[in-house]
């Protein structure tokens, strides 16, 4: 035991730890809509038009919705601390909520990787907004 070998550790700066959630998260939602290709139907729905993304509007509505995702990796670095800490907040928690409606809803077939990656996703947005709630404080001296 005298020779057991210690690995050095460093601390990671809160704002890089929520970035890389987000790239996380962002990434899991890439995989979740990649697989659902993969779900008997789904390429013909594409195809014809019948799915949930059929009009532009829909369409719009969706990219805005993926963006914030990909925009917080980026936004949790470069903005001031306060507003880093609200945004991961508000949007942490109102995906943990989407995610955890959509594996609630999504427990038919072919869906179980979809339950699987929203319970996942649901864990790294609970994370992000558990970090940004526990930021810590700077004393003034």
């Amino acid at each position: 035991m005298a020779n057991r070998r210690v690995f050095e550790d460093f601390q990671v700066n809160l704002k890089v730890k929520l970035s890389l959630l987000w790239t996380s998260v962002t990434l899991c939602y890439l995989y979740g809509d990649y697989f659902e290709l993969y779900v008997p139907r789904k390429v013909e729905g594409l195809i014809n038009g019948k799915n949930l993304l059929n009009s532009p509007e829909k369409l719009l509505a969706a990219a805005i919705l993926l963006a914030i995702p990909a925009a917080m990796v980026f936004l949790s670095i470069l903005l001031k601390p306060v507003l880093v800490r609200w945004l991961n907040i508000i949007f942490g928690t109102f995906f943990t909520a989407i995610m955890l409606l959509i594996a609630v809803t999504s427990l038919e077939n072919w869906r179980e990787f979809y339950v699987f990656l929203a319970v996942l996703e649901s864990v790294i947005t609970a994370l992000i907004v558990w970090h940004a709630w526990r930021w810590p404080v700077k004393k003034e001296s």
